[in-house]
């Protein structure tokens, strides 16, 4: 077997999970709806999203299992086994997504818009996250010393930042499965132009579940999908970066969570020391929303600035690319 993907494990690797969401969201749906798994939206939120309030949320569940389906299969295919690294990758997003279940259900049966306590789910991503740089480590053959402990505090730090990123970006409908379908796009893309096969089938697999339950997820939502969702896909994303070694292509194809992110720590800290607050309201796709925006208008603008910067960053990729070949 050879290590490339072909073309036609290219076409084939995103539709394996494409078909797999479409063909399990309507039953999942209706699994989810009938066991009462509602969105619980928070009440200082925008007005307009009472209406949301009930939606069946936890539908994460489905773009990670059928994305680490889909990328294992690919990686059988390519090689006609399991590499170590792809293993890691799945494993990380599965873990994140375990933290989201946790967090989603617990939200579900209290009926309440919280979860698990932020410093719980923090020294749980810590954990897993710190698992998986580690086992990248030794993968990668990293000799101890400050210098790797320095690469490994770094990206076990843009884990657990990618991660809540991400999970501060699914506030509207299709906002956060949108971007990632984009950022997905931008591994794959980076991970062929590497020559990192691995890297490009695992973001190909995330492209095509993405996609998929973006059908459920747009406007007007069927389903959310909630922390399991966002907590694992910010993980994947942060994972590939770190195989890769590229921090700047995460900026780059991560670029709107990280403002998202931003928007919500400039928030707290002016409010704790001035009193005042720069927004409307965080994470900034509110502030717009109360600017009088419309929803889709937020929406299909964040994923503007999210496809621009993208392209622009595998764009670079590739230029620098070549000039090294």
């Amino acid at each position: 077997m050879g290590s490339a993907l072909s073309p036609l494990q290219v076409a084939v690797v995103p539709a394996i999970s494409l078909v797999l969401v479409l063909a399990v969201g309507a039953p999942m749906i209706r699994l989810l709806r009938g066991a009462g798994a509602g969105q619980r939206v928070r009440d200082d939120g925008p007005q307009r999203h009472l209406e949301k309030e009930g939606t069946p949320t936890m539908g994460g569940a489905l773009i990670v299992d059928a994305a680490a389906a889909a990328a294992l299969a690919g990686e059988w295919w390519r090689t006609g086994g399991l590499s170590w690294g792809t293993v890691a990758v799945v494993a990380v997003m599965v873990a994140f997504a375990c933290i989201g279940l946790a967090d989603d259900w617990r939200k579900v049966k209290l009926g309440r818009s919280l979860g698990l306590r932020a410093r719980d789910k923090l020294a749980l991503q810590a954990v897993f996250g710190a698992a998986f740089v580690y086992t990248l480590s030794r993968l990668q053959g990293d000799a101890p010393g400050a210098q790797a402990v320095g690469w490994a505090a770094f990206w076990l730090l843009a884990m657990m930042a990618t991660s809540n990123a991400m999970n501060l970006a699914d506030g509207l409908d299709g906002l956060a499965a949108g971007l990632c379908v984009i950022s997905a796009a931008g591994f794959a893309a980076l991970g062929l132009v590497s020559g990192q096969a691995a890297v490009a089938a695992v973001a190909l697999a995330l492209f095509g579940a993405c996609l998929g339950f973006l059908w459920f997820n747009r406007h007007p939502a069927r389903v959310f999908m909630g922390d399991v969702g966002s907590l694992a896909l910010g993980a994947a994303m942060a994972a590939m970066a770190a195989w890769l070694n590229q921090p700047w292509a995460l900026v780059g194809l991560c670029l709107v969570p990280f403002i998202e992110e931003a928007s919500v720590i400039a928030q707290v800290a002016s409010f704790k020391t001035t009193g005042k607050r720069i927004l409307r309201m965080s994470p900034i796709h509110h502030h717009f929303e109360l600017s009088g925006w419309s929803e889709q208008r937020v929406v299909w603008t964040f994923w503007a600035v999210g496809l621009a910067a993208a392209a622009a960053t595998v764009a670079a990729a590739t230029r620098w690319g070549a000039g090294a070949g």
